[in-house]
């Protein structure tokens, strides 16, 4: 699932960090500084519009990691099946399926799902993405002023990248606690191949209940911890790229057509 991270999360944090800063350029009244809802209110518009993006990458991700999954579960299967078959003339030799790739994947749902197959889930992702934004933008907004010396300076690249890092580390804590359940759920719902033994869902409130009587309550903070340790320096990367302008750089260097 590497290389669908690798091509799809330059747009995802593009649309998420743009469209941030256009929510908050228009929520501004005449320039003036934005109150704290209004903040929240422009993270809440930002996290809304990654799902464009976040929704089918994430879908595509995890057909891709099951895929080893189920490949490896099923090597497992066969083999115990031939050991408990080998006395037996003639076994035949298992089968070994070749693991699908995102183009295929993609091609599957759109032949028998159309569109709507490659956003299952959405629900839980906005319910994941929405509020991690709205901590999340708020609170790099007002840690990066504080490194501002004059409002109409950006502050230097150090400060942005510690900002950066400090309110995604925070926020990724509290979205590890408060919605990483939403993940959890969001990722069995995207789950397409079962393995044995494996639940099949039918929505939200289906998939919180089964994992709730089956697995317990702790179930839903699975993978919280490496969630909020990959998240700090990633939001610390990307907002660094997008404040020190290296995106308007490169398109500076390109030759412009004269009306």
């Amino acid at each position: 699932g590497a290389a669908v991270n690798l091509t799809l999360v330059t747009p995802e944090k593009a649309i998420k960090l743009a469209a941030n800063d256009f929510f908050r350029h228009h929520l501004s009244k005449d320039g003036k500084k934005l109150t704290l809802l209004r903040e929240m209110l422009a993270g809440c518009g930002a996290g809304t519009c990654q799902v464009i993006v976040t929704t089918p990458m994430e879908m595509l991700k995890i057909q891709l990691q099951d895929a080893g999954r189920i490949a490896a579960q099923n090597k497992l299967m066969a083999a115990q099946a031939q050991l408990s078959s080998s006395s037996a003339a003639g076994a035949a030799e298992p089968v070994v399926e070749a693991r699908p790739t995102a183009t295929q994947i993609t091609r599957e749902l759109l032949r028998s799902k159309g569109i709507a197959g490659l956003y299952k889930g959405l629900g839980a992702t906005l319910l994941r993405d929405v509020p991690f934004s709205i901590v999340y933008f708020p609170l790099f907004a007002n840690l990066n002023k504080l490194g501002q010396k004059d409002p109409s300076v950006k502050a230097p690249f150090y400060v942005s990248f510690l900002s950066g890092c400090v309110a995604g580390s925070t926020a990724g804590s509290t979205a590890a606690v408060a919605v990483n359940p939403c993940d959890v759920i969001k990722t069995r719902l995207q789950s397409l191949q079962r393995g044995v033994n494996e639940d099949t869902y039918s929505g939200i409130l289906d998939c919180t209940k089964k994992i709730w009587q089956k697995e317990g309550p702790t179930a839903f903070l699975k993978g919280a911890y490496c969630r909020a340790l990959v998240i700090a320096p990633l939001f610390g990367i990307a907002q660094v790229v997008y404040f020190i302008g290296i995106a308007e750089f490169l398109l500076d260097m390109l030759p412009k057509h004269r009306a």
